[in-house]
């Protein structure tokens, strides 16, 4: 495939799986990507052990917009965090689960897991 004409989405997609793939072969169980409702959408929803895990992905081919993870910033955490309680209503979840967020930065294929980003 020529990376020039890959859409915006198809790389997107990519590179979640890149981030799917590397969290499953350290021991969390994807449940679900591309979760979308109202309030917003997550990339990837998975288990952690104890902890329900809602991560943001976040792709730079360099750093000339900045580190990846500070695209996550304030109003984008507002939209996980409402898609999160959606998530959890939706889903029948104990108010007293254990959740935690999480952003994965991928800077040029060098992917950087971040627990408990916010």
């Amino acid at each position: 495939m020529d990376r020039r004409a890959e859409s915006r989405r198809d790389k997107g997609t990519r590179y979640e799986q890149l981030a799917a793939d590397y969290l499953k072969e350290q021991g969390v169980e994807i449940l679900e990507t591309n979760f979308r409702c109202r309030e917003g959408e997550i990339d990837l929803i998975g288990r952690d052990g104890d902890y329900l895990v809602f991560a943001e992905v976040k792709y730079r081919r360099d750093t000339k917009k900045g580190d990846p993870a500070e695209a996550v910033d304030y109003r984008k955490q507002q939209h996980i965090l409402k898609a999160a309680r959606y998530y959890l209503y939706s889903r029948r979840y104990s108010e007293d689960a254990l959740c935690r967020f999480d952003v994965i930065g991928i800077l040029d294929g060098e992917l950087r897991w971040i627990k408990n980003a916010f």
